[in-house]
């Protein structure tokens, strides 16, 4: 449960307030460009997005920079499982730091971009030209249709596919809806991130895979926007949202971790053991700014004109007070 949090007011203070504690020239001299390389782990549907981001910083700062792409629960494994540790970690599902990697790993976290669930499909898709709001599930069980998921345990795609179809069935009043749709995509059509889905679909594997708005649009597929009651999109809906759960693999052996459906929100942190650290708070500073949260739009992510952090103030979060100091932790 998050405890503590503060809305981050003003994009261009904020990056230069980070860039001040991080090194950067403020009155002073700038830290070394030969820090690095920048490593960063990512959710697979961040890939696209933050190497744009990447790219930029590189090229301005100079240095070199190394990504990971994998579901969100997958990369939380590699800092708890496998002792692994990036400069800057961006996850799908902000729910993921209090549940796997705090306070062990990160003193906190930063929320900044939101997205909704969709469902992506081809022109080549079967029923493309039927399918709709109003009857997506009954095409989803027809014979023949083939549906693509990420999978649960290791992706939030893949357990967000799922409370989806729970949310769906409570809206339209199906008992056994959501148990008839996991069946009808078996588990030969789930893959471990929703990214490597995109492929499958694209070459007719798949006619239909979730997805987020945010690939969807990325990646150029055709996709169907489904109610707010049940794409995990609305703050506004969040109570309905909250019906809705999952089960999944904890952060140690024969745990489990419930989550509750929930608005999509998506964030970053600075692990507290991170190898270039300095480096890694820039990269942050520069995904808060103007121009970083311009680049992930441009690739298709809705980033928070407001990104709000939560956690305790470790180093990297106090410098993320606003200067006038209007916005404190509890």
């Amino acid at each position: 449960m998050r405890s503590r949090g503060f809305v981050v007011r003003g994009a261009l203070a904020l990056a230069a307030s980070v860039a001040c504690s991080a090194g950067l020239a403020c009155g002073g001299a700038a830290t070394s460009a030969t820090d690095g390389p920048l490593v960063v782990f990512n959710a697979g549907s961040l890939a696209r997005p933050l190497r744009a981001a990447l790219d930029t910083f590189a090229r301005r700062e100079g240095v070199a920079v190394a990504q990971e792409s994998a579901g969100s629960l997958e990369t939380a494994r590699k800092l708890t499982e496998l002792g692994n540790v990036p400069d800057l970690i961006a996850l799908a599902d902000a729910d993921v730091f209090p549940r796997y990697l705090m306070p062990a790993h990160v003193d906190g976290y930063v929320e900044f971009a939101r997205n909704r669930m969709v469902l992506a499909f081809t022109d080549r898709s079967r029923f493309a030209n039927e399918i709709s709001a109003a009857n997506w599930w009954r095409v989803m069980l027809r014979p023949g249709v083939e549906v693509g998921r990420s999978d649960p345990e290791l992706d939030p795609n893949g357990y967000r596919t799922l409370l989806v179809w729970q949310l769906t069935e409570r809206l339209v009043g199906d008992r056994g809806l959501a148990a008839r749709l996991e069946r009808a995509s078996p588990p030969r059509n789930v893959r471990p991130k929703e990214a490597d889905l995109v492929g499958l679909l694209q070459a007719g594997e798949f006619d239909y895979i979730w997805s987020y708005e945010s690939m969807a649009k990325g990646t150029g597929l055709r996709y169907l926007t489904l109610p707010d009651e049940v794409d995990l999109s609305s703050v506004d809906r969040a109570a309905v949202y909250a019906n809705a759960s999952v089960a999944v693999r904890g952060a140690t052996n024969g745990a489990h971790v419930t989550f509750t459906g929930a608005p999509i929100v998506y964030a970053f942190a600075v692990p507290r053991a991170a190898p270039h650290r300095a480096l890694g708070i820039r990269f942050a500073s520069f995904l808060l700014s103007t121009e970083g949260r311009e680049i992930l739009r441009r690739e298709g992510l809705d980033a928070l004109e407001h990104p709000r952090a939560d956690g305790d103030p470790g180093d990297w979060l106090a410098a993320l007070l606003p200067p006038d100091g209007a916005a404190r932790f509890p």
